[in-house]
């Protein structure tokens, strides 16, 4: 439970923390002026209000982060169990998951091109992060040919069922950003210059893939045995 607690409460600050940062935790009744001046100045002088995807997938994302924290709590309360025979983790997976990095790294590389206006860098960093999106998600299919390989099956094991399905469902929520960023890289390539909406397309692109591989992180810790130890590291700073 106080696993499942502390999921939660990494992945809230982490979706308070990037919503106050597009200035959805402000508070427009607490600014100095009239009411009918701020109506007038709507429009004009007040910051800009945030875009409808912008709260869309922030809701999403806290789903989703709710979504995995179940499956975080439910594998390590079948760990405390005494027929729990732990998966070895493949060492594909630490490759798999510097790809991901630096697919994450391409989607902020692509964002900052867009806002600087840089169309034919926005479009090598997205065609890049999509590459090694395609090359992970391989990865990933990969690294379960080689569990499968060696005896571990989804029906026959505990822990290699609760791998197949916690890693699947991570890779299922890749394919889905990677159908989004497929949009973007086609939309980039119509374009003639760095449009207000391919701008705030590759901004949320990047924001959903920096979460997937905050995510994918916990899930490689669990993997490893190492969520153990810092869930009694912060049970210890706690107490």
């Amino acid at each position: 439970m106080s696993a499942m607690i502390l999921f939660l409460v990494v992945i809230a600050a982490i979706i308070a923390w990037w919503l106050a940062g597009q200035g959805l935790m402000a508070k427009p009744w607490l600014e100095v002026g009239s009411i009918g001046a701020a109506s007038a100045g709507d429009h004009h002088a007040g910051s800009p209000r945030l875009p409808a995807q912008k709260i869309g997938l922030g809701v999403f994302l806290a789903v989703v982060g709710a979504l995995f924290t179940l499956f975080v709590s439910a594998y390590l309360m079948r760990v405390s169990t005494q027929d729990w025979w732990t998966t070895p983790v493949p060492r594909l997976l630490y490759v798999n998951t510097g790809i991901l990095f630096a697919s994450s790294l391409c989607l902020q590389r692509a964002a900052t091109q867009a806002a600087r206006g840089r169309l034919e860098g926005l479009r090598t960093a997205l065609l890049a992060g999509l590459a090694t999106a395609l090359a992970f998600v391989t990865g990933q299919v990969f690294a379960w040919r080689q569990l499968v390989a060696a005896g571990y099956t989804l029906s026959d094991d505990a822990a290699a069922s609760f791998f197949y399905v916690i890693s699947g469902l991570h890779g299922l929520h890749i394919l889905g950003g990677m159908v989004a960023l497929a949009r973007a890289v086609r939309f980039a390539g119509r374009e003639q210059a760095v449009s207000p909406r391919l701008r705030l397309g590759v901004e949320l692109c990047a924001v959903y893939w920096h979460f997937m591989l905050a995510v994918w992180l916990v899930l490689l810790a669990l993997f490893a045995g190492w969520a153990g130890s810092v869930v009694e590291f912060c049970r210890q700073l706690i107490t």
